[in-house]
């Protein structure tokens, strides 16, 4: 068996929960910033142990499991929120040379992984046999659906551009422009579907604690609470590598600097991405759960469609050109 099989997991794991940690430190540093506060400044210089203290708090907590609640799946519905956020990401390519299983069908094994979570969601609701949580679980998985489907719509596009559903593929395919250009439309549904799909705010419907107490996890403690908080962070770094990949050109340089590693590049572009869901955090406020459908269904579902129209008829008349 290869050394790089049983070791490029565990490195992917490190890098992903170091990011996880320090993203809650940034974004609370963002948030502070923007809003003219001050963030974490405390535990360690700069307060960069913050995040780290907090993750020992919620180690050490009691695990409390109602009374009534289904046991066994209150114990799996963390696993099962948690393990498809991270496995999607063996098919995310880093750079040309950085991927650690390059599938031929990369973007659909993204798409259907993705979407066991919300199984977990609505499990995790209903074994808590709390009514708060369940209503919470079911908000979340309504949304999720609704908001799947725009999501992948998106995509084609980019796909019919490319000609392969291989993430290097679409990445090599965008050497001369990049598709946030030519689907403009396309990119503007996948990111604002994708901040639904990450249950971030303006669409935070799912945890709203003003009126489910914090939704579907109210009855979780310890360190099962932190799996879904894991799982939602691993999903930022997920979603925000996936929109370097598809729509910013991956480890392509910009303007010619090939003096820039492309492992640099794909960093550069990645955390701009980040930075926009946590500016997004941080100036709009959470919408109403008739307008998050009616945006789903009646907004973004049509321009997905018009998209897709748009790139074949695109894709005619440069191939007419040819």
């Amino acid at each position: 068996m290869n050394v790089w099989t049983l070791l490029g997991p565990v490195l992917l794991l490190v890098v992903v929960l170091g990011f996880v940690t320090y993203a809650i430190l940034l974004e609370r540093k963002v948030l502070g910033w923007m809003q003219g506060r001050h963030g974490p400044n405390r535990v360690g210089p700069w307060g960069i142990f913050q995040t780290v203290a907090d993750v020992f708090k919620l180690l050490i907590k009691e695990d409390t499991i109602p009374a009534k609640a289904d046991r066994t799946l209150f114990k799996m519905a963390p696993v099962i929120a948690f393990v498809p956020a991270f496995v999607v990401l063996a098919a995310i390519p880093f750079s040309g040379n950085l991927v650690f299983a390059d599938i031929g069908v990369g973007v659909l094994y993204i798409i259907s992984l993705s979407s066991i979570t919300t199984i977990g969601i609505l499990v995790g609701g209903w074994a808590s046999n709390n009514k708060y949580a369940l209503l919470g679980s079911m908000r979340s998985v309504a949304q999720m659906i609704s908001y799947e489907i725009p999501l992948v719509m998106s995509v084609v596009g980019v796909v019919m551009a490319a000609g392969t559903l291989n993430l290097t593929g679409i990445v090599e395919a965008q050497r001369q422009m990049w598709f946030i250009i030519p689907q403009i439309i396309g990119f503007l549904v996948f990111f604002t579907a994708s901040l639904a799909e990450l249950n971030r705010t303006p669409f935070d419907l799912p945890e709203a604690e003003s009126e489910l107490v914090a939704g579907y996890h109210v009855e979780y403690s310890g360190f099962r609470f932190a799996f879904f908080m894991l799982a939602e962070y691993v999903y930022v770094f997920a979603m925000a590598a996936l929109t370097t990949v598809l729509f910013l050109g991956g480890w392509n340089p910009v303007f010619g600097l090939d003096v820039i590693p492309p492992l640099v590049w794909f960093g550069l572009k990645f955390a701009l991405v980040v930075f926009t869901i946590f500016w997004i955090r941080a100036t709009l406020p959470r919408i109403r759960g008739d307008q998050l459908m009616q945006l789903g269904w009646k907004v973004l579902l049509p321009l997905a469609l018009f998209n897709i129209f748009l790139s074949a008829l695109l894709k005619e008349v440069l191939e007419g050109w040819y």
